[in-house]
């Protein structure tokens, strides 16, 4: 996903794009993520998260091989939407699939996960430098694509035939299989050199005790249904039962949605910003050099300990971090330096130092973001809430690229002041929500 955005200045070089209209390659990408997201998030509770898991992996290697044959700038954006249906659906079935396995005390880990993003960047962005730099334009963007298309098809073939990962014991009780959800408790039990009290005579005698309604296996017809009634009005409503979580509520949608459409809006095209060195207009999409790729490298590396320091500080005690500080912090870094990066980053240097800032922060962001949101809420209407805050995120995601090649004049201020501004009106949101979540058990 993060190398497309490394691809826009030789397609628009490749097939005579403007450097605004390439951005709608991009729109490609989250219309595939929009789909994904909404039907792999069905399709996890039909087919299971560990095929779903796979699937989804296989898609993202098929077509993101398959773009780098592409003979026109529309089979591009064709093959980059298939790839956004994968990944859409990959990253939603990622984190319930880990989550699903945690207990409450490991729960910040939800948080580290997020430094596999930058670290994606990282590798991306080398190969970019590698391909793109030393290879014709449109040569060195099909071999990048090839190449990791490639890597991702050979994650695949170790996550199906080599990793026997385990199905999550919750998808398995949802459709009747207790036995097997009881085998994968004590598989992971013997894993870790534990023993486990439960059994199925246990988990049955539970089962029988329970009301019929618990008793029930999910259809697949029940599990469509459920997904749907998700967005309906008795769904919502209880999140609004009270003025405090109703106020809680709104104010996190508000941030996915402002920081939905402010992230791509600078990230998705920081290529094209870097390769005109702080000069609006002085180089072409089709001249970056080098040094463009080398310093997206750099930036992607600062990234990481960002990630790491997120996973830390949302556990720490100082009234200052925990869940909501610790976002607030970053969220404000986050604003600052972008406008410090249109009025200041007069040189490659100054915005080299200030996308690298930008990393930092908004991987801290997004790791605790992520993780933050789904405690708020309680467990009823937990799929309810952070399903509507996704689907704002990837809507106004959306929009962004269309508003990027939209704007007038030559599109490399506008953006990231919107960019500055929208994350800014998060930061302001995030300070009005009234719930911490640290060290509270999840509802």
């Amino acid at each position: 996903m993060q190398g497309v955005s490394l691809t826009l200045p030789s397609l628009s070089a490749e097939f005579g794009i403007s450097e605004k209209s390439v951005r709608y390659t991009t729109s490609s990408l989250f219309i595939g993520l929009c789909l994904g997201s909404f039907f792999w998030g069905i399709g996890s509770d039909i087919m299971g998260r560990r095929i779903a898991f796979n699937l989804t992996l296989l898609i993202t290697s098929v077509f993101g091989t398959a773009a780098a044959w592409a003979s026109s700038w529309g089979g591009v954006c064709l093959m980059y939407a298939a790839l956004g249906f994968g990944v859409g659906g990959n990253l939603p079935v990622d984190g319930a699939l880990f989550l699903e396995f945690l207990p409450d005390a490991s729960s910040s880990l939800l948080t580290l996960l997020s430094v596999w993003w930058p670290v994606g960047q990282l590798c991306s962005s080398l190969f970019a430098w590698y391909f793109i730099a030393r290879w014709p334009a449109d040569e060195g963007w099909r071999n990048f694509v090839l190449t990791i298309g490639i890597i991702t098809f050979a994650m695949f073939l170790v996550r199906f035939f080599l990793f026997q990962m385990f199905e999550s014991p919750k998808y398995l009780l949802s459709r009747g299989r207790q036995a097997e959800a009881v085998a994968v408790v004590q598989g992971i039990a013997f894993k870790n050199g534990r023993r486990t009290w439960l059994t199925e005579e246990v988990l049955d005698a539970v089962v029988d005790d329970a009301s019929p309604r618990a008793r029930s296996r999910l259809s697949t017809t029940n599990i469509i249904k459920n997904r749907l009634a998700s967005f309906s009005a008795e769904r919502i409503r209880p999140l609004f039962s009270n003025p405090k979580l109703g106020l809680t509520t709104s104010l996190i949608w508000f941030c996915w949605a402002t920081i939905g459409m402010g992230y791509p809006l600078f990230n998705a095209f920081l290529p094209q910003y870097l390769s005109h060195g702080g000069d609006s207009g002085a180089v072409l999409a089709s001249e970056m050099t080098g040094e463009t790729y080398r310093n997206y490298a750099i930036t992607s590396v600062v990234g990481v300990p960002g990630s790491l320091l997120a996973a830390y500080s949302v556990d720490m005690k100082s009234p200052f971090l925990g869940r909501r500080g610790t976002l607030a912090i970053s969220t404000l870094v986050s604003a600052i330096f972008l406008f410090l990066f249109v009025q200041l980053g007069t040189s490659p240097s100054s915005q080299l130092l200030f996308s690298c800032v930008e990393a930092f922060a908004q991987n801290i962001m997004y790791g605790v973001l992520y993780a933050f949101t789904p405690e708020i809420f309680p467990a009823p209407v937990r799929g309810a809430g952070t399903g509507v805050a996704s689907f704002l995120n990837r809507a106004t995601g959306l929009l962004a690229p269309i508003i990027a090649a939209t704007v007038p004049g030559d599109g490399t201020t506008t953006p990231v002041y919107l960019s500055a501004a929208l994350i800014l009106a998060a930061f302001v949101g995030i300070c009005m929500v009234p719930i911490e979540t640290r060290g509270r058990q999840r509802l």
